[in-house]
């Protein structure tokens, strides 16, 4: 059984269950997006779709109560605060632990309105949740190394988890996507805990019916770690939503919004959005490019993370002297602006298990500067201009290239589609079928 065993065609439909461990965040993550696109293509393939979330919400709720409480809880930055000792609360969560948790339903009656959460929301024909799940779950798995089991009612025949997370649905089969391994092979550049990640995707590696994971890099990586996991790690890559890149490149709207929101003109200015941390390689990214002396600005989305002072040394200067504009967060749909007029996306990291932002530039025709680490190289393919990652002078001549080779970046304008489209949503949904498939009825050929 291997990541490249042809597909045996069956026409049932079954219900999958899906984790709003990130979903629940009031700023998105690359997670967040994997999800909502992850149940959006499961409901194009006819499954049903039940989405978990770890809110404050318990079956004492009322029904009425627990619709205003989830949507009161996405506009909080913190949704399952841990409870005082001894609390009802608290007394819930130990014997919860041993017991078991229950998810219990959240309704979506149309009486709370939702309109301004719609680009939140995941597909779904159920909502649960299981109070503070994912908190409880953590504690619980440090305490005792076993993860906690979680009950639906009328499970789904898979459950599929987002990200490492030590939880079992009862009835189900449960699957994890483990999108890279970074804090274990470049550990300088996370904060997490070390010997809780590799005992975690350890564990996760010989209890799991099966793990998913989002480039042949990652699953190298994966086997590197864990070599007993090799016949059940799975390689679906991912997609992007095409609805939500629905953008027309030199549109009069475009135009409007691009130089009254922040005075920019199109394929004036380069880009790079994502999180501002150490694996993005900012720092050298942005010391190479004021070393460029284009009159292009580049514009830098993204909320600063850890390490932001060594990261980030040249900031200040950049954004003093105008050349580098710093905006924390911006809707999705201003995003896609920027993303599709600039005159190049620059994200030239130490490591990506997938790099969702390279995908979603070639989707538009943006030209893309990038490095050969992790899983960019497959995700590019030949439409990008390739760098050092870990050479200034590398990342500035490319800059340079973009900056100046009209015909050069019209070239990979043309180029970028084409290789996006190796990432569409029929790929997509092909690869999760077989590996969904395989899971269930071992329908796996040489």
């Amino acid at each position: 059984m291997t990541t490249e065993g042809r597909f045996v065609p069956g026409s049932a439909s079954f219900r999958v269950g899906v984790d709003g461990f990130n979903l629940a965040l009031s700023r998105g993550t690359g997670v967040a997006t994997y999800a909502r696109t992850l149940s959006h293509c499961l409901t194009d393939m006819g499954h049903k779709v039940d989405v978990v979330y770890g809110m404050n919400i318990s079956r004492r709720t009322s029904l009425a109560l627990r619709e205003v409480i989830f949507f009161d809880s996405l506009d909080q930055e913190h949704i399952a605060r841990r409870p005082k000792p001894f609390s009802r609360r608290w007394i819930d969560d130990r014997r919860a632990e041993w017991s078991g948790h229950a998810a219990v339903d959240v309704p979506m009656s149309g009486r709370v309105e939702s309109r301004g959460f719609l680009h939140r929301m995941p597909s779904y024909d159920r909502i649960l949740n299981v109070p503070a799940l994912f908190r409880i779950a953590t504690q619980h798995y440090k305490r005792t190394r076993r993860f906690l089991t979680i009950t639906i009612p009328d499970a789904p025949a898979i459950m599929h988890w987002t990200y490492p997370l030590p939880i079992r649905l009862r009835g189900a089969k449960n699957v994890y996507t483990i999108h890279d391994l970074v804090p274990l092979r470049l550990p300088h550049t996370t904060l997490d805990d070390k010997g809780y990640h590799y005992r975690l995707i350890g564990d996760l590696a010989a209890q799991a019916d099966a793990l998913c994971t989002v480039s042949d890099a990652s699953r190298r990586d994966i086997i590197s770690f864990y070599p007993k996991s090799e016949p059940r790690v799975f390689n679906t890559y991912q997609s992007f939503r095409s609805n939500e890149m629905a953008f027309a490149r030199g549109s009069f709207e475009s135009a409007l919004e691009l130089d009254g929101l922040f005075g920019l003109q199109e394929d004036g200015y380069f880009l790079f959005f994502g999180s501002l941390e150490p694996k993005k390689n900012i720092g050298r990214m942005i010391e190479a490019f004021l070393a460029t002396q284009t009159t292009r600005p580049l514009v830098l989305v993204g909320a600063m993370a850890w390490k932001s002072e060594n990261e980030l040394r040249f900031l200040k200067r950049g954004t003093e002297s105008g050349r580098i504009i710093h905006l924390e967060y911006l809707p999705e749909p201003v995003l896609m602006n920027l993303i599709g007029s600039a005159r190049a996306v620059l994200f030239p990291s130490l490591t990506e298990g997938f790099g969702l932002p390279v995908l979603e530039a070639l989707s538009f025709g943006t030209p893309v500067l990038t490095s050969r680490e992790g899983a960019l190289p497959e995700v590019a393919g030949d439409s990008a201009v390739f760098v050092d990652a870990y050479d200034t002078a590398s990342i500035s001549a490319g800059i340079r290239w973009l900056d100046e080779d009209d015909a050069g970046c019209d070239m990979l304008r043309a180029a970028g589609p084409a290789q996006a489209a190796k990432f569409d949503m029929a790929a997509y949904q092909k690869r999760l079928a077989e590996m969904y498939h395989g899971i269930l009825f071992g329908a796996w050929a040489a």
